[in-house]
């Protein structure tokens, strides 16, 4: 089959190319290669010379239509992820950039079979809980107010009493943020525009996606470059709220394998997919684990400090996935061993986030307890 992948040059992206190529697909990459998750707009030197490389953003219609000429099938993954305010950057990137996929396809009908779009967990907002007295909830975003008083967990929005976390299914979405509102954007463009014009549609919403050749550029890309690039560098790393968040996370291995799943796979057409891990953990709890196959015995701070817009906890259910037969199969622990290996082997990984974070603060994003 031949594959169109979109951000093919990034973190997700270039695993899930070597996947293909190893499967004996043939693929072609569309990447504009943009800071800060690229250097001075270079190639990676991982990016392998099996796949043909093109250089272009999805938002650009003649760089996106000779990009899907002759091919069988396309992996969008090319988007914009970030925790500053240029609200409408998410929207011209994301949502334009699909529309622009599917218009093009139909306009020059081209014999697409399938296009797998990533989502996000994100597109759940703060998840699903259940209240002993109200039972099943979906409560909205926490105030602002909540949060500068250092009240992190959720409550009930019927009783404002307790809540117990669940894991979240496809069925419920509430995004909040700029960019979970633009990732499911994507997602009814894809499924209800690729039903529409037959073409076979598929949403993979990721949980927090973890591995070598992850961004330590970018500020947007989590705990596990966080952690790992204040430990390898001898500064305490931050804990933003108490520590206490709920996440799952999922290796990019297993992520690739997802992606090619479904796209061979008939029964996941027209249809949204968790793709998630097995196990929740905490964020301190994840902190040690870094620090403990770094060598280090430095704790994270906790200074009291948010980003405006955060989850307080969210897992993924991804039991519909594995009906379809995948499994999350890398163990965190490896994931993290694998990203520290990959880190110490990169001449340019200097430690980024004392300027991320000055930008977060002054922009709002990261704010402080009253």
């Amino acid at each position: 089959m031949n594959v169109l992948v979109t951000g093919g040059a990034g973190f997700i992206g270039s695993h899930t190319v070597d996947l293909l190529l190893s499967r004996g697909h043939q693929v072609r990459i569309l990447d504009n290669l943009t800071p800060p998750v690229h250097l001075n707009g270079q190639l990676p030197d991982y990016v392998p010379a099996a796949a043909e490389f093109l250089l272009g953003d999805v938002r650009d219609r003649t760089a996106l239509n000779n990009a899907l000429v002759g091919m069988d099938a396309v992996i969008h993954l090319a988007a914009y992820q970030d925790y500053l305010p240029d609200f409408s950057k998410f929207f011209y990137v994301n949502t334009v950039g699909t529309a622009l996929l599917y218009e093009l396809i139909v306009e020059h009908h081209h014999p697409i079979r399938k296009v797998v779009v990533a989502s996000s967990q994100a597109v759940y907002g703060e998840g699903r809980y259940f209240c002993p007295q109200h039972q099943v909830q979906y409560p909205g975003p926490r105030a602002e107010a909540q949060l500068r008083a250092g009240r992190w967990e959720l409550t009930c929005p019927v009783c404002d009493g307790p809540l117990e976390l669940q894991r979240s299914d496809e069925t419920h979405v509430n995004p909040h943020n700029q960019y979970a509102i633009s990732k499911y954007t994507q997602e009814m463009i894809a499924l209800n525009l690729g039903r529409r014009y037959q073409i076979p549609s598929v949403a993979l919403r990721f949980s927090i996606t973890q591995g070598p050749r992850q961004s330590f550029r970018n500020a947007y890309s989590g705990i596990l470059r966080l952690f790992t690039m204040a430990l390898l560098h001898k500064d305490t790393p931050v804990a933003y709220e108490d520590g206490q968040q709920l996440r799952d996370y999922v290796n990019v291995g297993d992520v690739a394998r997802g992606i090619e799943l479904v796209l061979l796979d008939e029964r996941a057409d027209y249809r949204p997919f968790n793709v998630g891990g097995k196990e929740a953990i905490r964020v301190l709890d994840y902190a040690a684990a870094v620090a403990g196959i770094v060598g280090s015995d430095l704790t994270p701070r906790v200074p009291g400090e948010f980003r405006l817009g955060d989850t307080r906890h969210i897992v993924s259910d991804i039991s519909q996935l594995q009906a379809l037969g995948w499994q999350p199969v890398v163990p965190l622990h490896q994931t993290i061993q694998d990203y520290v290996a990959w880190a110490q082997s990169q001449p340019s990984f200097a430690n980024y986030y004392e300027e991320a974070t000055r930008i977060m603060k002054k922009l709002g994003t990261v704010r402080s307890v009253a």
